[in-house]
């Protein structure tokens, strides 16, 4: 069974960055897709980034391109996500996903983590 834990949530003031993290665990992911997705209280959740653990290609939602970088750590079995130049409308509970195949910005991955916070004052 796929466990995804993930953390580093909290608040921060406009401006500000936060690195979330995402520790796999229970299969051998080098052919997964890992993926963050946000929801923020009364909207539908969104993709956010995406990569692949083989080849490392990453993707992007266009509202965060440029201030986000997904990564990961293969020792480590981890995969972050560093949040820069964060804005209010970044407020959310993050998730972090995996998935075997498809298309990483889709929503049909087939695990999902609990969620971290992360709350921007402006």
């Amino acid at each position: 069974q796929v466990q995804l834990v993930e953390s580093g949530g909290g608040l921060v003031q406009t401006g500000g960055s936060l690195r979330l993290s995402c520790v796999a665990s229970g299969r051998a992911f080098s052919t997964y897709i890992m993926g963050w997705f946000r929801q923020a209280p009364g909207k539908e959740r969104e993709f956010v980034a995406a990569i692949t653990w083989s080849s490392s290609s990453t993707y992007y939602a266009g509202s965060v391109q440029g201030r986000f970088t997904i990564s990961k750590d293969n020792a480590k079995n981890t995969v972050y996500l560093q949040m820069n130049s964060l804005k209010p409308e970044d407020t959310a509970s993050y998730y972090c996903a995996a998935r075997t195949k498809g298309l990483p910005t889709s929503f049909d991955y087939d695990y999902w983590g609990q969620g971290t916070q992360v709350t921007v004052s402006s």
